[in-house]
């Protein structure tokens, strides 16, 4: 071999990635401790970036096409590596490239259960998951602060890199946006284009990448929310808690009282029946019908008794033959008239009897 051969042979001439693969995000381009000429050819493919790294520092930055490496074309590794007088000699440098094409279809999700706070239902916690598309948007960013040095990174360790930090921001966006939980369950579409601005600032100065879609597949709560929820659905579908009893009561009558719940029907329906003829003078206190005043004669009126009690929930469900929930329901509701207590309801007897009149 030839002394001239010998040295072209220590000299990079063409430096190029011919990638085949679909899950590679950087690749090192390995230079086997050669230096790279003056003149040398760097080819830049569609959907690549190359970034020159010269002693740990960030150099010049090249997309696609055809380039010659010459003093005029890398301005600012020249000035790193500090030639006075020009690009005349060879030069080592870490060369990467970058894939910026559009990786879809990756997944997140949450490993735990994510607390935040919620109008309707306080502190819950939330467990998500769903799918995302990103690019890289900022290469030397993403080389500091994902890749790395890493000389081959792949899709799958970006996967294990990401997961929790894509979490970390969804988790502060979805604060930031303050979705109900109800939403949150049966809006993924549209929740996924509202957190989309909120989610893209903070991955594309943090990391140097560019979500361009953010789909929510699924969001869980513990039971005990979703039983809430079902609940206030029921309570929807009724309506008028009021008419509901009255029927309940209804219906108690006309299967004959059967069970506990037809007898507290019958005795809640027949006190305010009796209270209702009461009310109108139809009877006296001892229950015997009142004689129809005679023309002319003064009509007395009844004094209105004093409460009977106080009563708790489960006392009002029972006469009333609906569930404790059913009630604590109407008390928030507004329909039955009654005062929280610490962490529990109570009912006047008057509230009771106003709420069966009505």
């Amino acid at each position: 071999m030839s002394l001239i051969n010998y040295l072209k042979g220590q000299f990079l001439e063409i430096i190029q990635w011919q990638d085949d693969s679909r899950d590679t995000l950087s690749w090192r381009f390995p230079d086997e401790d050669k230096e790279i000429k003056r003149g040398a050819q760097l080819i830049v493919r569609e959907s690549q970036t190359a970034q020159f790294v010269y002693l740990g520092q960030f150099g010049d930055t090249f997309g696609p096409g055809k380039h010659d490496l010459v003093t005029d074309n890398i301005p600012i590794l020249s000035t790193l590596k500090g030639w006075k007088y020009g690009f005349e000699s060879p030069f080592k440098a870490d060369i990467y490239f970058v894939n910026t094409r559009l990786f879809t279809g990756n997944k997140w999700g949450t490993s735990n259960p994510v607390m935040m706070r919620d109008a309707d239902f306080g502190i819950v916690r939330v467990r998500a998951f769903g799918t995302f598309d990103f690019r890289v948007c900022d290469v030397p960013l993403f080389l500091k602060e994902v890749a790395g040095s890493d000389h081959h990174f792949r899709l799958d360790e970006f996967a294990d890199t990401m997961r929790s930090r894509i979490v970390s921001v969804f988790t502060e966006a979805l604060a930031t946006a303050k979705v109900p939980v109800l939403d949150l369950a049966t809006r993924y579409g549209e929740l996924g284009e509202a957190l989309l601005p909120l989610i893209n600032p903070q991955t594309q100065s943090k990391y140097g990448i560019e979500i361009t879609s953010f789909v929510l597949e699924n969001a869980s709560v513990p039971p005990e929310v979703e039983q809430a929820i079902d609940k206030r659905s029921s309570m929807s579908a009724i309506g008028n808690l009021n008419d509901y009893v009255k029927y309940q009561m209804a219906q108690g009558i006309a299967q004959g009282g059967g069970g506990m719940g037809g007898t507290a029907a019958e005795m809640a329906m027949g006190f305010g029946m009796a209270q209702q003829m009461m009310q109108q003078g139809a009877f006296n206190m001892q229950g015997q019908q009142q004689p129809p005043p005679l023309p002319g004669a003064a009509t007395a009126v009844p004094t209105p008794a004093a409460p009977a009690g106080i009563l708790t929930p489960a006392q009002v469900a029972q006469t009333l033959g609906v569930t404790e929930a059913d009630v604590i329901a109407s008390i928030e509701a507004g329909d039955i008239k009654g005062k929280k207590i610490g962490a529990q309801y109570r009912v006047t007897q008057a509230a009771l009897d106003e709420f069966l009149a009505h």
